[in-house]
């Protein structure tokens, strides 16, 4: 349910992939494979874009010329997921997710991260850390929801990452000098402190659209804050004030026009409490209030302040095996004597129970469609009525799509140039988003709450 994936995001801490620095031989490789194989599960896979790789490929080439150690080589891969992040195996292996592509506006942002993760596996912090990662466990069975209620209650809300993470000084000693190598390539050194601000800004209007502290939605709280790193990577690159203020925004933003934004429809997507999957073929809507996470293990939920959760994932049940007895088969403890009853959800056979742990009680419907299975699990702190209520409401809405909602396509970045007369307002109406749309496009241009347009300027717009 959790995938012990360590990550190095660049907002508002760092995390890596703990490998040890083992001998390159057999073992090693084989190891690499491995938590390669698993970055590519957590985060859906590789995005491939010919364009796009060889335009990063060629910042990295210029950083590690100039880094402190030009004799290591490094791979990138695009991760297919909306989530802003990047982090590196100490291998070399870099990922870069799309979601943080998005939101960069040139190459020397790009080049200011690539350049931290380079500083991670420079200053081999990886190492340091690895005895703390490997106490990390993999949360994979439904029974650990009801015998640690604490352990339930992060991955049904969370269910991302949980793992040991880089200390503030490891941080910022990654940030310094990765600003170093940057300003070295010839890219401005005010990159870090530019997208370092972004993501902030980006983490703040998310907090906004969903609650709860921005820093909780993607990484750990025990790293610096916003602020502090964007402060330190401006002092830092004000030590550089004489170099190179590259910023190469135009190729740049050539090479993410068209790229995916937000979710992809092939792995399913989520719209306001709507869960659509097109290549599966349905859709649910989640209970009032409720935010949803698509991870790559399960469709995620929950609802800020009310002590309620959802988890949705899919399994494989032989035919000849009844729902009922799918339910009382051992994979979810503590079914409630008399709780289980067939019944029929927009004519799928469907079965539900109730079931109870220490501190969380739980509805679980199972769902038949094809030749697959889909269990949904509402966990509430408090079992009301009121809750139920809503949680039966809830799969009354599970459903087959419609030949149009099949057809969905993805949302994607479409660059254009600012017209005489153009405002944010009036090209943020241009984007296919319907919410927060000038916040949304604020913060995708990387402008302030008051910086205003100019005619010719090249900026990302949202497009169906």
């Amino acid at each position: 349910m959790a995938l012990a994936v360590a990550a190095c995001s660049a907002i508002p801490g760092g995390r890596q992939i703990f490998l040890p620095d083992l001998p390159k031989n057999a073992e090693s490789t084989s190891a690499s494979i491995r938590e390669h194989q698993r970055v590519l599960s957590a985060y859906g896979g590789a995005y491939e874009d010919p364009k796009l790789h060889a335009k990063l490929t060629s910042v990295i080439n210029r950083l590690v010329a100039t880094s402190d150690r030009p004799d290591l080589s490094y791979k990138v891969t695009i991760l297919n997921s909306p989530a802003v992040n990047a982090f590196a195996l100490p291998n070399g292996q870099l990922y870069v997710t799309r979601g943080l592509l998005g939101l960069a506006n040139d190459s020397a942002e790009v080049a200011s991260v690539i350049s931290h993760e380079m500083a991670h596996v420079i200053a081999r912090h990886a190492a340091t850390r690895e005895e703390q990662a490997r106490k990390t466990e993999l949360i994979s069975n439904v029974n650990d929801m009801l015998s640690d209620p604490q352990v339930g209650a992060m991955a049904l809300a969370r269910s991302k990452i949980a793992l040991a993470s880089f200390s503030r000084s490891q941080e910022f000693e990654a940030d310094s000098i990765g600003v170093g190598i940057a300003a070295r390539s010839g890219f401005d050194p005010f990159g870090a402190s530019r997208l370092l601000a972004s993501m902030g800004h980006n983490a703040e209007l998310r907090a906004a659209i969903h609650g709860g502290d921005p820093r909780s939605l993607d990484f750990l709280s025990s790293h610096p804050a916003t602020p502090e790193r964007v402060k330190n990577a401006a002092v830092t690159a004000h030590q550089f004030a004489t170099a190179s203020t590259e910023r190469d925004k135009a190729a740049y933003l050539a090479s993410i026009n068209g790229m995916i934004y937000g979710e992809d429809p092939v792995d399913g997507f989520v719209r306001g409490r709507r869960f659509l999957h097109p290549k599966l073929g349905f859709t649910f809507m989640a209970p009032e209030g409720f935010v949803l996470d698509n991870t790559a293990q399960a469709v995620l939920g929950m609802k800020e302040g009310a002590g309620q959760a959802l988890r949705l994932d899919v399994v494989k049940v032989p035919a000849e095996q009844s729902l009922i007895e799918y339910l009382n088969s051992g994979w979810i403890e503590n079914i409630e004597n008399g709780s289980v009853e067939e019944l029929v959800v927009n004519g799928f056979l469907t079965a539900t129970a109730t079931a109870t742990g220490n501190q969380w009680a739980f509805r679980l419907y199972v769902v038949r469609f094809g030749s697959e299975v889909y269990r949904f699990i509402f966990a509430a702190k408090n079992r009301t009525p009121e809750a139920d209520h809503t949680f039966r409401e809830s799969i009354q809405t599970f459903r087959r799509l419609s030949p149009q909602e099949i057809s969905t396509k993805p949302l994607r970045l479409k660059i254009v140039k600012v017209q005489p007369g153009d405002t944010v307002e009036t090209l943020a109406t241009r984007m296919a988003l319907l919410d927060h749309q000038v916040e949304r496009f604020r913060v995708l241009n990387g402008l302030g709450s008051d910086e205003a347009l100019k005619a010719g300027d090249l900026v990302k717009i949202i497009v169906e």
